[in-house]
Formats: C-alpha cells, sequence, structure tokens
C-alpha cells in the first residue's frame, strides 16, 4: 500500500458556548488513515461531526487533542496542527483544495476569473488558464451569459458548481469535499461524478462528506460513518 497522505491520530475537537455556558463535543477520539490517490466517504446526520473533521485537516479548526500529520510536496511529513501559517497558506494554495457548500469569493469578481485565478495559481499562462477555465464553465453547464458576471447573482446550485470548478481546476494533491452534491439536482451531480472520478484517476486523494454514499459509493475505496463525533470504519471496497 502507498505511503499515507493523511494521518488522523485521536483527535477530538469541542466548542464553548459561552452564553449558556456549555462545551459540545463535535468529534472524539478519531483516528483515519487516507492513502494517496484513495477516495474515503464520510457519511452521518447533520451534526454528527462530519465537517469539523475536514476543517480540523483544513486548519480552519484546532484540536483539544490529537494530531493530524499530512505528507507534503512541499515540506515532507509534517503535524498540520503545529505547522506555521505560511506553511497553511502555502498548502491551500498548491496542495489541499476545499470544496464546501459555500461560495466565499472577493466582491465583483466574475465567475470566469475566480476560475481562472484558481489556474494561474497552479503556474498556467493566461490562454492556458482561460482555456481550462471556459473547459469547466462549461462542463458544469453554467450559461455562458453568467461567465462575466458577479457570483452573488447566482442561485445556491450554480454557486456550488462554480466551487467545485474553482477547486478542480487546480487538480490538488488532496482535495477535501463537503457535500459537494448537496443542492445539485441529478444531472449536475453526474457531471461532478465525471470530475471526481477524473481526478482519482490522475491520483488525487480525496475525502469526501456525503449524507449517503449512494451516489458516489462506486468511487469510494472506504466509508466511514460519523455519530455524535465518534467516526467508525463501513466497509472497504
Amino acid at each position: 500500500m502507498s505511503i499515507p497522505v493523511i494521518d488522523i491520530r485521536n483527535v477530538s475537537k469541542s466548542f464553548e458556548i459561552h452564553d449558556v455556558g456549555r462545551r459540545i463535543t463535535a468529534c472524539r477520539g478519531v483516528n483515519i488513515t487516507v492513502h494517496s490517490g484513495e477516495f474515503v466517504g464520510i457519511t452521518g446526520k447533520s451534526g454528527s461531526g462530519k465537517s469539523t473533521i475536514l476543517k480540523l485537516i483544513y486548519r480552519s479548526y484546532l484540536p483539544q487533542e490529537g494530531e493530524i500529520f499530512y505528507h507534503s510536496k512541499a515540506y515532507g511529513l509534517i503535524n498540520l496542527f503545529s505547522s506555521s501559517e505560511r506553511h497553511i497558506i502555502n498548502l491551500r494554495r498548491y496542495e489541499i483544495g476545499y470544496v464546501s457548500q459555500f461560495l466565499h469569493v472577493i466582491p465583483r469578481t466574475s465567475a470566469r476569473s475566480i476560475v481562472e485565478k484558481a489556474a494561474l495559481e497552479m503556474g498556467a499562462d493566461q490562454v492556458s488558464a482561460s482555456e481550462k477555465a471556459e473547459h469547466l464553465l462549461t462542463h458544469f453547464e453554467l450559461a455562458q451569459e453568467l461567465w462575466d458576471s458577479y457570483p452573488s447573482t447566482f442561485s445556491g446550485g450554480e454557486k456550488l458548481r462554480l466551487n467545485i470548478a474553482r477547486a478542480m481546476i487546480k487538480e490538488p494533491r488532496l482535495l477535501l469535499l463537503d457535500e459537494p452534491t448537496a443542492s445539485l439536482d441529478t444531472h449536475s451531480k453526474r457531471k461532478v461524478w465525471e470530475l471526481i472520478s477524473q481526478l482519482k484517476d490522475k491520483g488525487t486523494t480525496m475525502l469526501g462528506i456525503f449524507h449517503d454514499l449512494e451516489f458516489m459509493g462506486e468511487l469510494c475505496d472506504r466509508e466511514h460513518h460519523m455519530s455524535a463525533g465518534i467516526m467508525e470504519p463501513i466497509n472497504e471496497n
């Protein structure tokens, strides 16, 4: 088996709700290893702690306990929780992609520019970046008249498709997917499935959150289920 890209060791995270004086446990004692090229799915009800795991990997959150080791191209094996902010920013830019259900972009930036910029960050020239951006925008069937519009005018499904295009154009080493098909119809889900399949074929390691894996099941190598902050393996293909 290939070396682990992500190795999560005994990670726990809780949040202090100050106005009611309570501490809420999001996850506890989580252990999971994801190898190069694997696509691992995490399922569970809303509030079970699934998104917390991805945000810990992306270091939007820091844990109370545990470690997450990432085998990076730039720095070798590092602990994401103790790495410098400079290293984390660099990894987010060049190695670790994150697709959430929400689109956060600079105001007054067009859809085309958002996707082009992601390609330019990875070293593409302007012509190549434009071609790749147009290919993805077409793939996700975002109407051409929207390409030079601001995403603030988009529907929820259009924003999600744009968010996926921006992440996937980079072909990241590690891709974190937080409900990437949550607000999409079956046809649009298929478009996401096709690109995830292509990324997997190219060796991208993926960790994805889903309410169920029926649609993505044949792509997933393993499934883990979360309940009340505890993660358990379900199967291995």
